[in-house]
């Protein structure tokens, strides 16, 4: 295949900036095309609330970076100082972005439990595995996640938010109980035409589309609906992103960790 002639990165607006500009220090042609919005609660009460209450919970988990930067601006100006002292929490992150926006939010890199560097992929599953020994029968364990702005927002399910259900279950097996707090809502992006006519150029195959979720994808679809992807090409940070790419119609797609040495790597070797 000839080199991509533009990398697209589809992850929310704030996160998306970062990897172009690391991308394009790479000498790789980056630039953001987000799939998905993200926009605060619209009830900030729960969220408040369980900042107030973060230590009665043995860990907090944080889905992306997102979810960190949204709780930690729910934190009163006066609380910052006690965010970078333990005792408090255990603070668990899936992958090295979540885990460095917990650390540039203030708090204590000590109390970051993530997977190491090497692992294989950087999930749930891998996080398990690494925080498994700390639960015991009884604790609690506080998701913070993001929930969909278009989802009916009555009663505690609405609020929780979507996702993580597999790590809940293990929580539970465990004998620990389980809370969840939606800190942002996700929806679909303020496309200009102009975004419009990139989407239908890269289809054909000359750009690399990166994708960090499996939604970004479904929105994708939603907004270029009818649209052939069968020449376009991928990559994608997750075995279950690259079989929704594939289910999507891309004819090319490429499973990659979501490190930028990792990233940078399999873009050169697309050429």
């Amino acid at each position: 295949m000839p080199p991509p002639s533009l990398v697209l990165v589809t992850r929310p607006a704030r996160e998306a900036a970062g990897w172009v500009e690391a991308l394009r220090a790479q000498g790789l042609p980056a630039r953001a095309l987000p799939l998905i919005g993200i926009f605060p609660p619209a009830d900030l009460r729960p969220l408040r609330q369980a900042w107030r209450e973060r230590d009665r919970y043995r860990a907090l988990m944080f889905v992306s970076a997102n979810a960190v930067e949204h709780f930690r601006d729910a934190c009163p100006p006066e609380a910052v100082p006690r965010l970078r002292t333990p005792p408090g929490p255990r603070l668990w992150a899936p992958g090295p972005g979540t885990a460095a926006a917990l650390r540039t939010a203030g708090f204590a890199p000590e109390a970051v439990d993530t997977p190491p560097p090497a692992a294989g992929q950087f999930d749930s599953e891998s996080l398990w595995q690494v925080v498994a020994p700390q639960v015991r029968s009884g604790d609690r364990v506080l998701i913070v996640r993001g929930r969909d702005a278009d989802a009916p927002s009555a009663g505690d399910a609405a609020d929780a938010g979507t996702g993580r259900e597999w790590l809940t279950a293990r929580l539970q097996a465990a004998g620990a109980g389980v809370a969840l707090v939606a800190a942002y809502q996700r929806g679909a992006p303020d496309w200009s035409a102009e975004d419009h006519a990139l989407a239908a150029r890269a289809a054909g195959g000359d750009a690399v589309w990166l994708f960090s979720s499996s939604e970004a994808i479904a929105r994708l679809r939603a907004l270029r609906p009818g649209q052939d992807w069968s020449a376009a090409r991928a990559l994608a940070t997750h075995p279950r992103i690259a079989d929704a790419a594939r289910a999507a119609g891309f004819g090319a797609v490429r499973g990659v960790r979501p490190t930028l040495p990792d990233v940078s790597a399999a873009l050169r070797a697309d050429g």
